[in-house]
């Protein structure tokens, strides 16, 4: 009995235990990789195709705008737009804030239904109203409640005519955002679909491959790259897929990339040499702006190093001096 305590607890024993347990498992693992996944190799592939077209059928319907979601949320917004529509109607709104570039707007903002146009323009009705009643309020029982109310209510209306512009404010700085993301994408998105190109995909499939790849980078970008795949796959003309995504960006850098393609199809040239150019374009456009934005830096830092460096600077400098000069004058005292 002692002999077999000791030798369960003898370290060579215990090592050449655990080395054939997990020779073990990895010969098992490795059997079980090659014997059993061959079998269902075919169900395996049927079911990600089946799970590609369930997720293309769902980004499709989502991207125009024709997606139903269920539920108690859906209801409610069902129930909010309603309501929206009905105010916008009657006011007969569209035709006092909607012109032929509010649809553009909303679409570089990132909002492409009509549902996001109604409360973009019930916003901007009910929004003054709202800011002067609250400002009003606010104004008249707490900050100002010693002044008079026609003052109250001259500062209100002053807020009110400010939340006329709120809207358009906060649409422009989704839109500056969104071209941002966009914006700072884009050079690799086209080095991606020059290799996408030259490699033998047809457009529609580069579109569709380097909107996966991006989507980690920017999320604006892959959305309108899948959009415009989209249309590439149901509309008779590329050009209006192309002018379309010129359209909803809003940016010179993709308007110019989008013509040389409209160009390309038009004429039969080559996409891959237009994509080639665009890219190199691209690539120096985006070393330009990084160079600017470097030698911006030194004016920047100018006014920070004389309030903040240069005074604490002098303290170290003239500090020892100082101290020792008042240090030989209470001495001489």
């Amino acid at each position: 009995m002692q002999s077999l305590i000791n030798t369960l607890t003898d370290p060579k024993f215990l090592i050449a235990v655990l080395a054939a347990v997990a020779a073990a498992a990895a010969v098992f693992s490795i059997g079980v990789t090659f014997f059993s996944g061959g079998s269902n190799m075919r169900q395996r592939i049927r079911r990600v195709a089946l799970e590609r077209e369930k997720l293309r059928a769902e980004e499709m319907s989502r991207l125009r705008g024709t997606g139903k979601d269920q539920g108690p949320r859906s209801i409610r917004q069902a129930a909010g737009r309603s309501y929206m529509k009905n105010i916008v109607e009657r006011f007969s709104l569209e035709k006092a804030f909607r012109d032929e570039n509010t649809a553009d707007a909303l679409a570089r903002a990132g909002y492409r239904t009509q549902g996001a146009m109604t409360t973009f323009l019930f916003m901007r009705f009910v929004t003054p109203f709202a800011l002067f009643t609250l400002s009003f309020a606010w104004m008249s029982l707490s900050l100002f409640a010693d002044r008079p109310l026609w003052m109250n209510a001259l500062y209100a209306l002053f807020l009110g005519l400010v939340g006329a512009y709120l809207p358009n404010l906060m649409l422009k700085n989704k839109t500056q955002k969104r071209q941002q993301s966009i914006r700072r994408a884009w050079p690799d998105t086209l080095d991606l679909m020059l290799l996408c190109v030259e490699s033998g995909m047809s457009v529609e499939h580069a579109f569709k491959r380097v909107a996966k790849e991006i989507g980690s980078q920017s999320v604006e970008l892959a959305e309108e790259l899948t959009l415009t795949t989209a249309e590439l796959s149901f509309l008779e003309d590329r050009t209006r897929a192309y002018e379309n995504l010129a359209r909803r960006t809003g940016l010179d850098n993709v308007k110019s990339v989008m013509t040389s393609l409209i160009q390309a199809d038009r004429y039969g040239t080559s996409v891959g040499t237009s994509l080639r150019v665009m890219a190199e374009e691209g690539r120096e456009s985006r070393m330009m702006e990084a160079e600017k934005k470097a030698a911006s830096l030194p004016p920047k830092l100018t006014v920070p190093l004389i309030l903040f460096f240069l005074p604490v600077l002098f303290i170290v400098i003239i500090s020892p001096a100082m101290i020792r000069v008042f240090s030989q004058n209470v001495h001489l005292s």
